[in-house]
Parts: C-alpha cells; structure tokens; sequence
C-alpha cells in the first residue's frame, strides 16, 4: 500500500468536506493529509487528500466521490508529474546565544523564514514536500519544539495538463 494523491474538485457549500471525509470514515480509510480551499473556478473548491491503500481501494473510494452530489470532478495524482507543497509553522526553544543561532542556521539551510522573534523562542514558516519539512522538524526536536502546525499536502500537475471541471 502507498499513499495517493487524490485531488477533489467540489463545489463550493456548507457540508461537502463533511461529506467527502465522511466517506472515508465510513470505508475505514485513515486521511494522512487534507487540505481545502477556493480555486480558480468561481464557486468551487479544491481538496486534496492524501491517503494511503492498494489501487483498487483507492479506485472504489474515487467511484464512491464521484457520487456525491456537490463533487464535480475527483482524480488520483499519483502517478502523474506533479508538484506537492505543504507548509509548516514551527515554534522553537532558542535561548540568547548558542542555541539561537544554530536554530537561525538550520532555518537558513532549509530555507525556513524566522517570522516571529521571543525572548525564548522563536517560530519558522518552512515550505516545501512533506520529506523536507519531516527533516527540518527532526534536527529542530533537539532544541524544543514548542508547537508544530502543517498545512497538509497541496499538489498541482506539471506542465499544460489541469484537473478542472468538465462545464
């Protein structure tokens, strides 16, 4: 089993992403990542789901979204050309002196922005696919993390191909 990438064009309502996640609730399906928002087309939402079985778990699940009234288009971008992003807050221990500036170091080797400044801490806004945020999280633990928030997977394909509406 793998995880997949599945990206759900839904209209934009009250209740859909209860609905879509209810779904997978129902099938037993753990959701490893969700992220939501508008798009491109006028009164319609993107969700991506990452989540993670065989094929033919992820085809049933794909056919039983496709049924759900406010779901206009769902598709797997698993095994297409794509780019994935998440984005992570990362609030730090960073004591005046040697631990902050290491923690400022790291940050600039992942290319992590240091957006807020404490008196002991400090939070880093990192962006980037999920293996690059899982290891900057990791050399981070030695100093303390305080508190963590990620966004969830977004994934977009490569090049002219779209997932869109067929309207």
């Amino acid at each position: 089993m793998k995880p997949h990438t599945l990206s759900v064009l839904v209209e934009n309502k009250p209740g859909v992403l209860s609905r879509v996640t209810g779904l997978f609730s129902r099938r037993g399906f753990n959701i490893e990542s969700l992220a939501v928002g508008v798009c491109e087309e006028p009164g319609m939402s993107r969700i991506t789901i990452v989540c993670i079985g065989d094929d033919a778990q992820i085809e049933q699940v794909m056919k039983q979204l496709n049924k759900l009234i406010d779901v206009i288009k769902v598709s797997d971008l698993t095994e297409n050309d794509r780019v994935e992003r998440e984005l992570a807050l990362i609030k730090v221990n960073a004591e005046p002196g040697s631990s902050r500036a290491e923690v400022m170091q790291l940050a600039s080797i992942f290319r992590a922005q240091i957006i807020d400044v404490g008196s002991r801490s400090v939070v880093l806004s990192v962006a980037g696919d999920t293996k690059k945020i899982d290891a900057l999280e990791k050399l981070l633990r030695q100093y303390g993390v305080k508190e963590l928030v990620r966004t969830g997977t977004i994934a977009i394909l490569r090049g002219s191909k779209t997932v869109r509406s067929t309207k």
